[in-house]
């Protein structure tokens, strides 16, 4: 069971979502101005504030150090960051940031020398004195003497500031009103209302306690008290915080007027999802995208692979009405859907060359290995749960393998090729191997990362500022991982004697240290011995053969037995403890697995579409917390549970949203969608990742037999790591795309920042013009299809003398011609026989350069027609294009579609008037690569 403590999201997601399906938020009394959505009303009635209770001085009640006190000393900010809360502290006094250490922060009140708490001469503790005095306090002045606030200190202290930390209570709910805000104008005002319920069902007025905090103060401002101000049009959260409960409340102002409800019309789940929210807004969607737009997109989103231009063509000639759902089966049975997306997966899970280095005692290999067995699992479509099994639960050995078997096996798995052998292998241990995966807390938050996209690491200090974890939570979590040990020299007891063995024919029985027994045993595996390879163990603590049967013996004799302590950790939100007495990984599978385990179906689900649209429902998409709600809770929510239903099935998941309409729509804006970037209105131009770009330039200038090869294979592609790259040289071209890093499994390892770099790269890098100009590149093949000479090639000097021979002639015949027409018409009627035996003169010299001559008339007509040196159809049955066709090449292997009349006009001109057709197709590829058009999705 998932702990239900303090989790007021799936309340608030429950009046969401009936709010979504159309139900009539009603109207509070007291705000007119704006519509408001309230929790079902408390069955108990709620304790007043302590601003009533505490009003006088002679209040006999005792604050609760827990419920009231550190609460307050929050809302005063006196444990904030910039106050005690601060890591080190303020004025030699430091308190937990936030509050969440009741222990801790009790005994640093209470300490002697602190002099803040004074229960024999109260009104000299300096929480009562300092707040009250500008000059004496660093803070400024926090509150008067004689207000509430001062009241309840005093009243604490003067009760024996008492707490005590085994009766520390936990939160069951923190119920908000209104639970979701609606405004229609700027300007307009609601009070949020706070209550806490505890477990012994009192209901406590605690909005004066609580901290409030806005995700866009520029839509709806929220002060100290919870006031909300609405402002700008669109949608946010104001987020409430108060013991460890952290609750986010919708707030709408609509973008437009309300539209007619479409939602209901609309067949597919993400489609009725998403507008049901547009319509909310008031926000009118882009139309449908084009088919040439469609199938650049998918292609580059799904496979990482820009689309070959002859399918392009095709498909835009198809008119078959379920062509786009055909596409993407196509695509997801492509070798680069499972190629592309292992690499995605290597990004979260943090396959990092440079964190494996010295994993294997064959160098280079570990991230190759990685990438093919997720890429076969993936090719394979093996669910989602199984994939992650095979990684968190990943033994060294088959079952039933021996120690010699498992190095012979991946031995031949390191050598270059093989890395299949590794990837028919059930698990996946060098997940647990990474130099930066070694301390459980690191692996706590490399777990949480990868496998439910949340980011914990704040927890190791202090309470999550934005979530329910505290330091307890992520210490007990981190507990799990101790027993798990991975090192190239670490193996099990009963693998000792082969492994001394095995080195001792490597060495020759000689005494080597590390760096020459590393060389030795890598020298080895590239002459074909078997080598020795380091095993995954997991260190149980459970009670010694000598104490089991010594406390049976006790148990046999009727003595009472102390409890056996053993080591144990807690699954994050559950209660339950696991007892590290046996491999903890199955459980911690378990809950990953769950059908209410609350991140890790939406954390997959949330990062697949965030590939897919740019930004994540949650975003960003690895910060999964309850101060950063969903964008869109149902829309999660429903993708993650068919996702779930289905079995885990990724290519359900990417068949789902490519076929939605959602993903189809085009990137034109309208008044009311023009500034969305998180509901899904219209596609949202962005920049192609690193691998995808560095693989479109290579397919883009390549020849079409290269590109087929490419496509076909996709092992030597970027986007399936083919790329050969080492941890002390990266990809230039990669490098500055921002390639993921993967120094950690934080999505934020990958960059899409556009840089000056990458337009160096693309218009003056040597690799660069090295691939227009390459012989066996689409220059070179357009050359060819024109019968002319590509880039670079030499050309006979002898035929360069005769066509600037030919040129001369050309100009002598258009000077005759031109000077013929400027003489008057009775003139031209007297010297026309001497022009046409000018002419005739002329044609006959051509005849020896294989050229063609424009007829007399229609040089007369138009001199300037003849711009260029033709050859003659004898000399052109090897040309099987036109500059025209070549043109149309360009654009379809570059932008997907075709070259609109003005660009194919210019494009045209231009390659004519180049001083070769080789230089102006190269100048050609080269400005269509140079797009921002070409580096972006469409």
């Amino acid at each position: 069971m998932i702990r239900t403590t303090a989790k007021p999201l799936s309340l608030i997601a429950c009046i969401a979502l009936a709010c979504f399906v159309g139900q009539k938020p009603s109207t509070a009394d007291a705000e007119p101005a704006a519509a408001t959505r309230s929790a079902k009303a408390s069955p108990a009635k709620p304790i007043a504030p302590l601003s009533e209770r505490f009003a006088n001085a002679d209040a006999s009640e005792v604050p609760d150090f827990q419920k009231h006190v550190t609460p307050l000393l929050g809302r005063l900010g006196c444990n904030g960051r910039a106050c005690h809360g601060s890591f080190q502290g303020r004025g030699g006094f430091q308190l937990s940031l936030f509050g969440y250490d009741f222990k801790a922060d009790h005994e640093a009140l209470m300490a002697e020398n602190a002099g803040r708490v004074d229960t024999s001469d109260v009104d000299e503790s300096l929480i009562l004195a300092k707040p009250v005095d500008a000059d004496m306090h660093e803070g400024g002045k926090r509150f008067d003497t004689g207000s509430w606030q001062h009241h309840t200190l005093r009243r604490w202290i003067e009760a024996g500031a008492k707490f005590d930390p085994k009766q520390v209570q936990t939160l069951q709910r923190l119920e908000v009103t209104p639970s979701e805000i609606q405004f229609s104008k700027r300007g307009e005002q609601v009070q949020l209302k706070a209550f806490a319920h505890w477990p012994d069902g009192s209901v406590e007025d605690v909005t004066e306690l609580c901290r409030f905090s806005s995700n866009d103060d520029a839509i709806a401002a929220i002060d100290e008290d919870g006031h909300i101000q609405s402002g700008e049009k669109g949608d946010t959260h104001v987020v409430v915080y108060y013991d460890n409960a952290v609750v986010p409340i919708p707030v709408i102002r609509p973008i437009g007027s309300a539209p007619e409800r479409v939602a209901q019309s609309s067949a597919k789940p993400i489609d009725k999802l998403v507008q049901q929210k547009l319509d909310k807004l008031g926000v009118v969607p882009a139309g449908p995208c084009t088919d040439s737009e469609f199938i650049r997109r998918v292609s580059l989103d799904m496979t990482g692979m820009l689309p070959a231009g002859e399918t392009v063509r095709e498909f835009i000639a198809d008119k078959s009405p379920d062509k786009r759902e055909q596409l993407v089966e196509d695509l997801l049975d492509s070798p680069a859907y499972a190629a592309w997306w292992a690499t995605r997966m290597s990004d979260w899970t943090g396959n990092s060359n440079e964190q494996l280095n010295n994993v294997l005692p064959i160098r280079n290999t570990a991230s190759r290995l990685w990438h093919e067995w997720l890429r076969v699992r993936l090719e394979d479509n093996v669910p989602y749960d199984q994939i992650v099994a095979g990684i968190v639960e990943a033994n060294s050995r088959q079952e039933g393998e021996s120690y010699r078997e498992f190095c012979e096996q991946m031995t031949k798995a390191c050598s270059s090729g093989n890395e299949d052998v590794f990837a028919k292998r059930d698990g996946m241990p060098l997940f647990w191997a990474r130099r930066n995966f070694r301390t459980p807390e690191e692996r706590a938050i490399g777990f949480a990362y990868a496998f439910l996209g949340v980011r914990i690491e704040c927890a190791q200090c202090h309470k999550h500022p934005f979530d329910q974890w505290s330091k307890d939570d992520f210490e007990q979590f981190s507990q799990l991982f101790t027993p798990i040990r991975i090192n190239q020299n670490l193996v099990s007891s009963d693998a000792k004697a082969t492994r001394d063995a095995l080195l001792k024919e490597i060495t020759n029985g000689k005494k080597l240290n590390n760096g020459e027994l590393r060389k030795a045993v890598y020298t080895a595996a590239q002459k074909g011995k078997v080598v020795p390879f380091g095993e995954l163990l997991v260190n149980t603590q459970g009670a010694s053969d000598r104490v089991k049967k010594a406390r049976a013996m006790a148990k046999k004799k009727g003595r009472k037995l102390p409890e056996l302590k053993l080591p144990t950790g807690t699954i994050l939100g559950q209660d339950e403890v696991v007892t590290l007495d046996k491999d903890p990984r199955p459980a911690l599978m378990q809950w990953l697995r769950d059908q209410d385990n609350p991140y890790f179906a939406k954390a997959i689900v949330n990062r697949v579409w965030a590939n897919y649209f740019g930004t994540g429902i949650v975003d960003p998409s690895d910060d999964m917390n309850l101060a950063n709600p969903p964008s869109n809770a149902p829309l999660l929510d429903y993708l993650a549970g068919e996702f779930v239903a289905h079995g885990f099935d990724l290519k359900w998941l990417h068949r789902e949203i490519t076929n939605s309409e959602t993903y189809a729509r085009s990137a034109e804006t309208n008044d009311t969608n023009i500034h969305d970037r998180v509901n899904f209105s219209r596609h949202i131009p962005r920049r192609l990742p690193a691998e995808v770009v560095y693989d479109a330039v290579v397919l883009a200038t390549g020849s079409d037999d290269k590109a087929s090869q490419l496509r076909g294979e996709v092992s030597e592609m970027a986007i399936a790591e083919g790329v050969a790259q080492n941890r002390n040289q990266k990809n230039f071209a990669l490098e500055v795309f921002g390639q993921s890093t993967r120094e950690s499994n934080c999505d934020c390892d990958r960059s899409d920042s556009p840089s000056l770099l990458q337009s160096i790269y693309l218009r003056n890098d040597a690799d660069m013009h090295k691939r227009l100009s390459d012989k066996n590149g689409w220059v070179a093949q357009a050359c060819e299809a024109l019968g002319v000479p590509g880039p670079n090639q030499r050309v006979d000097a002898k035929q360069t003398a005769a066509v600037r021979a030919a040129d001369n002639y050309r100009k002598l015949i258009i000077n005759r011609v031109t000077k013929f027409n400027s003489l008057p018409k009775e003139r031209q009627k007297k010297t026309r026989d001497q022009i046409e035996r000018e002419y005739r003169r002329m044609v006959n010299k051509f005849e020896q350069f294989d050229f063609e001559v424009p007829t007399l008339d229609s040089l007369i007509e138009n001199p300037k027609s003849w711009r260029e040196l033709e050859p003659t159809k004898a000399a052109t049955q090897a040309a099987s294009h036109t500059v025209s066709t070549l043109v149309e090449d360009a654009y379809l292997r570059t932008l997907s579609r075709f070259p609109d009349d003005e660009e194919r006009e210019i494009a045209e001109t231009f390659i004519n008037d180049s001083e070769t057709p080789a230089n102006g197709m190269e100048s050609l590829m080269w400005a269509l690569v140079n797009t921002k058009e070409f580096i972006i999705t469409h």
